[in-house]
């Protein structure tokens, strides 16, 4: 780079395309999640995409914005739910910290763990 303006100019540029780039994706994303928009339509849209990039980004955030915004919000509040159940489900099976000792204590006793792995444990459970 010969000057300020072509490293300024290469720096927008480099913006742009990954803005594209992450446009493009989400646009893709949303396509292959939307369970109501046959293949062949689906073909379509990326075939357009393909030929006409821009003009087909465009036209699917104008005439599919607000789909793919309820569809990324259902995604959302699944992926939460999923994660609240996961989270709830490991609390739950934790159990008291003398439940924990005592699972330490038996591995030890078999022979499973040695002192020191079993001194961790305990400490663990006891914070």
């Amino acid at each position: 780079m010969d000057s300020f303006w072509d490293f300024f100019w290469f720096t927008i540029s480099f913006f742009l395309l990954m803005a594209y780039l992450v446009v493009l994706f989400q646009i893709l994303t949303d396509l292959f999640r939307d369970k109501d928009t046959s293949g062949w339509a689906k073909a379509v849209w990326v075939f357009f995409l393909i030929i006409f990039p821009l003009v087909t980004s465009l036209v699917y955030l104008i005439a599919r914005g607000k789909g793919m915004t309820e569809r990324n919000i259902h995604y959302a509040k699944a992926a939460q739910a999923d994660t609240d159940a996961y989270i709830r489900s490991v609390s739950a099976g934790a159990g008291s910290p003398s439940e924990e000792i005592a699972r330490a204590k038996a591995l030890l006793d078999a022979g499973t763990i040695n002192q020191a792995e079993y001194d961790a444990l305990k400490a663990k459970a006891l914070v």
